[in-house]
């Protein structure tokens, strides 16, 4: 992957939303220590659901009892995913508040912006032609199943870039939709990778594209990076995936930081066999010295740890 003429740095906020992908980009991230919100309204699957939840993070247009309905003894909305509801419609209308608060914080600051398309295929509802992002397990006669158009795809991707300044990096997730149906699936990947070469042609000053999809079904072409459902990316393939990531959106400064700062971590979350030594004790010295020469990154819970370790050792 060729590098990025707009390239991510440490002082770089990054909002990553879309399907379980931007997920796990945004865990990696976070491991290594960049300032990074992911999905604040919850996985998104469609092009539509994403727009509508980056114009109402833009609004910061929260959500009424009017917007809930009532499944299985939860309260939720169809806009958003089922990690964010509630017992009680006072419950599930101030998590899913606090959720568009953070997201209209993350998206004001960003930088960057990471959208990861997962289906064209969306689920309407038949009362009000309404797309959802979630069905929440309702009633299958409720909705209708449709196929987005690749005019649909485009200007919902527009919708989103008139909603931020960020720079907007676009992938395909790589995550097969089988429930869809492998014909399907395929024409839904299809769509959403003709889509947004268009959009990158409209706006390819302000756009980049990564090809998480193609990595995954061109470069990996064994099942062994494939966990047990045969559909998900293995963690090596994610680890695989994420450094293509990183070689592309980092410049070589930044890399190199990188290493640094990952190995404080890592230094961090190892167990020494015996705590008490002089040699875990000159350990902790040398990370505390390590981390007194990174002064832009948040490394206060790894300087806390090697404190405390030595304060043990008293």
């Amino acid at each position: 992957v060729a590098p990025w003429q707009h390239r991510i740095e440490y002082n770089s906020l990054i909002l990553c939303i879309g399907s379980c992908f931007a997920t796990n980009i945004a865990a990696r991230l976070a491991d290594n220590k960049f300032g990074v919100v992911e999905n604040p309204t919850g996985i998104l699957f469609n092009p539509m659901s994403i727009a509508l939840s980056v114009e109402r993070m833009a609004e910061c247009r929260h959500i009424d009892h009017a917007d809930l309905i009532e499944s299985d003894g939860r309260w939720l909305s169809h806009d958003f995913h089922s990690s964010l509801s509630g017992a009680t419609t006072e419950e599930a209308i101030t998590d899913i508040n606090r959720a568009i608060d953070l997201g209209h914080n993350a998206l004001t600051s960003a930088k960057h912006l990471i959208i990861t398309l997962g289906s064209a295929w969306v689920y309407r509802l038949r009362s009000t032609r309404e797309v959802v992002a979630n069905c929440h397990k309702q009633p299958h006669s409720l909705f209708s199943r449709e196929l987005l158009t690749l005019s649909e795809i485009i200007e919902a991707l527009e919708r989103i870039a008139r909603r931020t300044s960020a720079h907007i990096i676009l992938t395909v997730s790589p995550i097969r939709h089988i429930g869809e149906g492998l014909e399907d699936n395929s024409l839904s990947k299809a769509l959403l990778r003709v889509a947004i070469d268009e959009f990158m042609n409209r706006h390819s000053e302000r756009a980049t594209y990564f090809p998480s999809y193609e990595i995954m079904m061109d470069d990996l072409r064994d099942y062994r990076f494939y966990a047990d459902d045969l559909v998900h990316p293995t963690k090596m393939a994610v680890d695989y995936i994420a450094d293509k990531f990183f070689g592309a959106a980092l410049s070589h400064d930044t890399q190199r930081k990188m290493e640094e700062v990952s190995k404080i971590v890592d230094a961090a979350n190892h167990r020494p066999q015996n705590p008490h030594s002089e040699q875990h004790r000159a350990f902790c010295r040398r990370q505390l010295e390590a981390i007194d020469q990174i002064t832009d990154i948040d490394l206060r819970k790894e300087r806390e740890h090697f404190e405390q370790m030595l304060q043990i050792n008293l």
